[in-house]
């Protein structure tokens, strides 16, 4: 399917992206689509809505051809609670293009925005709390590890520049996956922008690969202190053993799909703008070629790294700890082709972005070893990649 396509500069998607497409640059390409040729239909209310979700897709993109649409993709996201509605469709048109990742790029300039209201939700102390409740759960033995998040509800001075913030986003983020989507809650209109480190799943052909990351640190601009770091990440039993048990589940939820698979021994560590995390390539051979990419990424999401483990489990005492709906966050954005070839990148370091005003978002692994005040400043570290990116003073939120 993407060999078809017609062939652009990537810096031209950026800059024809407008609010309500879909954009996604990974390692190796960039896809823009823009307007609505046909939505891919929900289950039915109060259902789990992932049952049947790969065969209403794979409707979807063969009646697209059959009535001529030839250059069909389905697009969009999937939160983090099967029981709420995804917002996929097929665009309109689509371009895709060469990702520019590895090229040297220009500094994106952007003024500095006022910030009239900020409200950590939970607060910092509730949710040292929340992790406390979650290490004693784990110590009973009802959980192995689970993953708790906050969020900021940021409200500026004037509409948010949506199409500069995707810019941002794209020229920082030069080794993950940047992205924007239409998201939906009733008749609740959205953006859902952001720049995850994360691929939940990629298939090409006949080939799998995944990438859990799990286990991190925050970057310092001192490239001494973070050698000293990322040895520390290698090396730390805690980080480890939450690394471990997200390997497993990925492993056991692709096991069944794939007729051969490959796992490296140890992590490696990769690196983000704002952080580091242990990270394992997980690569495959389907055991049958009409397993899509949405297959898979539905057998995998959610991982240990964003709910969990065990999942169900630690997905129930979540909604009992977080005092927020999670909405898109840690669910999965990407695209899936009528061969079945596409991309699903976990949905983190990101925002749900509407007027002048955003949701962000950002969680950390808790198992038994972890410490309140280390989780808090994990997810505060996260954060940065959003603030950053909307040029937005972070000296002021030091205490957030």
């Amino acid at each position: 399917m993407v060999s078809k396509q017609k062939v652009v500069i990537e810096h031209e998607l950026l800059d024809e992206y407008e609010v309500g497409d879909f954009f996604i640059e990974t390692p190796k390409r960039t896809i823009l689509g823009k307007g609505v040729y046909m939505h891919v239909p929900t289950g039915e209310p109060h259902q789990n809505q992932m049952e049947g979700l790969s065969d209403r897709v794979a409707s979807v993109l063969k009646k697209a051809k059959e009535q001529g649409h030839l250059r069909s993709v389905v697009t969009g996201a999937v939160p983090f609670d099967y029981y709420k509605k995804a917002c996929l469709l097929v665009p309109e048109s689509i371009q895709i293009a060469p990702s520019l990742q590895q090229e040297e790029r220009a500094v994106s300039g952007s003024a500095s925005v006022t910030v009239n209201r900020l409200v950590s939700n939970p607060s910092p102390e509730h949710y040292k709390l929340g992790v406390m409740q979650g290490i004693e759960r784990i110590r009973s033995g009802e959980l192995d590890k689970i993953v708790l998040s906050r969020s900021l509800e940021v409200s500026l001075n004037e509409p948010i520049d949506l199409p500069q913030l995707l810019r941002n986003l794209a020229y920082q983020n030069k080794h993950g996956y940047t992205f924007a989507a239409p998201i939906e809650y009733g008749n609740q209109k959205a953006s859902l922008i952001g720049a995850s480190p994360e691929l939940l799943v990629s298939r090409q052909g006949m080939y799998a690969i995944a990438n859990p990351l799990a286990g991190s640190r925050p970057r310092s601009e001192d490239p001494v202190e973070n050698q000293r770091r990322e040895e520390e990440l290698l090396s730390s039993p805690k980080d480890l053993h939450e690394h471990a048990v997200v390997v497993e589940a990925v492993v056991k939820g692709l096991r069944p799909l794939l007729k051969t698979i490959e796992v490296p021994e140890k992590p490696s560590v990769v690196y983000t703008e704002t952080m580091m995390h242990l990270s394992t390539v997980i690569k495959g051979e389907l055991l049958k070629a009409d397993i899509s990419s949405l297959d898979l990424a539905i057998a995998l999401q959610p991982t240990p790294a964003v709910c969990g483990a065990p999942t169900e489990k630690a997905r129930q005492a979540i909604t009992e700890i977080e005092p927020f709906d999670r909405g898109f966050f840690t669910g999965t954005i990407g695209w899936c082709d009528a061969e079945g070839d596409g991309e699903w990148v976990v949905t983190i370091r990101c925002a749900e972005a509407k007027g002048d005003s955003l949701r962000l978002f950002a969680g950390a692994g808790v198992v038994s070893e972890s410490k309140p005040e280390e989780e808090l400043a994990e997810t505060g570290a996260k954060f940065q990649t959003m603030l950053r990116a909307m040029g937005i003073d972070t000296e002021q939120l030091k205490d957030i």
